[in-house]
């Protein structure tokens, strides 16, 4: 009867485990051709995002069908879809922080792309699951029309001038994930007042916009001065924009991830691989954006100086985000 008890765990235990060796295994190129299509929930721009889908398909003849939106609406649907036993997606891209939250239960399946091996150790998920290609360091934009170089703020701390109340643009902390882990790891340098500067941030009376992306617009056609947003958005955006020198620039691996439950899983693979590798890296770095291959840096003065004084930003739990969101909820949008 002893034997009979634990059949089941053992079972399980061996069902359980024999997929994830299968997932740690290569992509194969054929196996990836038969199945015809990689499926991506992403938070990656159209032009960016085009540029490596392009590539990808021309090399390997592989389609891919790609739907976006900002870091909250895809870890959102992602973890709806993977309640429901029914997932969409083959492989998820965006900021690790909102990412991270899938980890938890057990979304990705572990996967180390061969062509990620000389990536800087520090950008990489202890976990295995989370797959870092490109960096993305958040700073300040402004209007190069509407502010001067030498006006513009040389530290965090100058958002908080009178003078630029109701002239910022940023994402809405409340509600997008990867804004609120920015504030919230601004902690690293200002400690246990880095809360006071978020409350002095919300009464600037910011115009608050759904994403990152939604801020280089903003700022572009003068309805803010400035924004909190992507550096890399400055190349990307056309218009009057430039970013701040400032020396507290912080930044979130941007990951891709395998589905655990991939319908297309060599052909999930082999894009993650193709993402991670020198001809996809330098495509990336050409679109403005800031990549993990050794050398490569997009053509943003003061690229290498920007990588090489980053902070990296920590993940907070599913129930401290939640907390602090709730918290920025009363400062940014009680009247």
């Amino acid at each position: 009867m002893a034997t009979a008890k634990w059949r089941w765990p053992v079972l399980f235990a061996l069902v359980t485990y024999m997929p994830a060796q299968a997932w740690a295994q290569g992509a194969s190129v054929d196996a990836a051709r038969k199945e015809g299509k990689a499926v991506i929930y992403g938070t990656v721009v159209p032009q960016v995002m085009g540029q490596i889908q392009n590539g990808f398909e021309t090399k390997y003849g592989i389609k891919t069908e790609y739907w976006r939106a900002d870091a909250t609406k895809v870890i959102d649907r992602v973890l709806t879809e993977w309640r429901s036993g029914k997932p969409g997606f083959d492989i998820v891209i965006g900021a690790r922080g909102p990412l991270a939250l899938g980890k938890e239960e057990r979304v990705y399946a572990k996967y180390s792309p061969a062509a990620a091996a000389t990536f800087p150790a520090k950008f990489k998920d202890k976990d295995g699951q989370l797959i870092a290609w490109r960096i993305t360091p958040v700073g300040i934009l402004y209007n190069t029309e509407l502010v001067k170089a030498t006006e513009a703020p040389k530290s965090l701390d100058e958002l908080l001038d009178p003078k630029w109340q109701g002239k910022i643009s940023m994402p809405d902390p409340s509600r997008h994930a990867s804004t609120a882990q920015y504030l919230w790891n601004l902690q690293q340098v200002k400690g246990d007042k880095w809360m006071d500067f978020a409350k002095g941030l919300a009464k600037q009376k910011p115009m608050l916009v759904e994403s990152y992306s939604s801020v280089p617009n903003v700022i572009v056609r003068g309805e803010a001065h400035l924004g909190i947003s992507y550096i890399q958005y400055t190349g990307q955006t056309k218009g009057p924009i430039g970013f701040a020198s400032i020396e507290q620039v912080f930044a979130d691996p941007s990951d891709a991830a395998l589905s655990a439950k991939a319908m297309n899983p060599n052909a999930a693979k082999l894009f993650i691989e193709y993402l991670c590798s020198a001809e996809g890296q330098k495509k990336v770095a050409e679109t403005g954006e800031f990549v993990l291959s050794p050398g490569v840096y997009p053509a943003i003065k003061g690229a290498d100086k920007i990588m090489s004084n980053l902070y990296m930003m920590e993940d907070p739990s599913a129930e401290t985000l939640a907390k602090i969101q709730g918290e920025f909820r009363q400062m940014f949008l009680a009247k």
